[in-house]
């Protein structure tokens, strides 16, 4: 065999050693789980941006609050797919502040305070089901990124060891014969930068989208949460 079929890189890795083959079938494994959900978190968070849009302009255009909610409510139950993360909010804090409203109403000495602490904290809890569904995957992505180069650096020293340890049985070593097993030690090494280097981009991309929907949420939450006082009143 040659050299260069020897360097090629399927005859590197069907040539390895059992070790160097497992570590590089489990960063392959991972890298396509991350690209899996590189690819599902980047829909997730494009869908959840522009029905957060749509949802803030409907919202703003100055309509009646209980009208909107009868929307979103019959679209809801008449359509399979639910409605935007925001949407989903505001009918929390709406349903509660109606459920409130509604048994205290006619009550002496009522709290009318009672319907907008309820609506908030409806909305809050909402608000961390959705920030926790946006979050989801991404710790997945920060470890791919964190754990892959050093998974590819432990095939790369064992390989190195292997070839170095080949050399005992050679009388003279030249670079011919311990190319192989350097290159084959290497490719670990690629393959975990491979994995590793679109997860970081990906989590640092996510996470900064990620946080600026939240700060969205929780502007939306205040600014609605004044709207249910300015009512109660």
């Amino acid at each position: 065999m040659s050299v260069t079929q020897d360097l090629s890189f399927l005859s590197l890795i069907v040539q390895a050693s059992l070790l160097v083959q497992f570590v590089i079938a489990l960063l392959l494994l991972v890298s396509i789980m991350s690209w899996t959900y590189i690819f599902r978190k980047m829909f997730a968070i494009r869908s959840a941006g522009k029905q957060t849009e749509e949802f803030e302009r409907i919202f703003w255009s100055g309509g009646n609050l209980d009208i909107l909610y009868e929307d979103a409510t019959s679209i809801r139950r008449q359509r399979s797919a639910h409605g935007g993360a925001l949407e989903r909010i505001f009918q929390s804090g709406m349903a509660e502040f109606n459920k409130v409203r509604a048994s205290i109403s006619g009550k002496a000495g009522a709290d009318s305070g009672a319907g907008l602490d309820g609506a908030r904290r409806a909305m809050r809890a909402a608000y961390q089901r959705e920030m926790d569904a946006l979050d989801s995957h991404l710790a997945f992505l920060a470890s791919v990124g964190s754990v892959s180069p050093y998974v590819g650096l432990f095939g790369t020293v064992w390989g190195i060891m292997n070839a170095f340890r080949g050399l005992a049985n050679v009388q003279q070593a030249t670079l011919a014969s311990v190319a192989p097993g350097i290159a084959e030690a290497l490719i670990t090494t690629a393959i975990g930068l491979f994995a590793a280097i679109p997860a970081v981009v990906a989590y640092n991309r996510y996470t900064h989208d990620v946080d600026r929907l939240s700060i969205r949420f929780e502007t939306f939450i205040e600014e609605f949460s004044n709207i249910l006082q300015r009512q109660g009143h």
